[in-house]
């Protein structure tokens, strides 16, 4: 498999996909979406940032980002994005927290009583690289709600999903950018079905070819 561009553009953001058959945690999609630019790169980072933070920055209080799927960077360029004085700057001058949670052997998300005290009574905003089925939104804002904290929004570079446990989903990019995106339950994949073998296992950390 090789990546090629994609002429899959917001702005000035542009992503690499490449079409195929590849498996995920919990799915099975007709597209792998490379975000390794965006997360790391501080340039391509701020431009997702300054795009994701016009979604809430004049609307929505936010004292926590929480990052899933490596998100820190683009993050931090959030926060730093809702933080400056502004007249439509709802968090100016407003301290935000940037969170990476802790995952136990069996992928539940954990704080500890260090990080804990940045979730508990706050308004937390989480941010992932991709929302496609919702449960690892779910599961997120569940572990919040548990320490305390309140969900006030979920952000992605790509999502399939409009709303996970009553929040809208934000996106730069959606399936009506890519010409016949699926997915499938892993367990009800019609190209497992039909014989067509898996490209590569993708996650958050990029693709692995089989």
């Amino acid at each position: 498999m090789e990546l090629v561009q994609h002429p899959l553009t917001k702005g000035d953001i542009l992503l690499k996909v490449s079409r195929g058959h590849f498996a995920t945690g919990h799915s099975h999609i007709n597209y792998y979406i490379d975000v390794t630019q965006q997360k790391f790169c501080l340039s391509e980072a701020r431009r997702v940032a300054q795009q994701l933070a016009e979604e809430y920055k004049a609307t929505t209080l936010i004292d926590t980002i929480l990052c899933l799927d490596g998100m820190e960077v683009i993050a931090s360029c959030m926060a730093s994005e809702m933080t400056k004085t502004g007249y439509m700057n709802i968090n100016q001058d407003h301290d935000i927290y940037v969170l990476t949670p802790e995952h136990t052997v069996g992928s539940q998300l954990i704080f500890r009583e260090n990080t804990s005290p940045m979730i508990e009574g706050k308004n937390v905003l989480i941010l992932m690289a991709s929302v496609v089925t919702g449960y690892t939104a779910k599961a997120a804002s569940q572990a919040i709600s548990y320490y305390g904290g309140k969900t006030v929004g979920i952000a992605g570079i790509f999502a399939t999903v409009e709303e996970v446990v009553g929040q809208p989903v934000r996106s730069l990019f959606n399936p009506n950018d890519l010409p016949g995106y699926q997915t499938h339950d892993a367990v009800d994949c019609p190209w497992c079905r039909a014989g067509i073998r898996v490209d590569a296992l993708v996650n958050s950390f990029g693709y692995s070819k089989l």
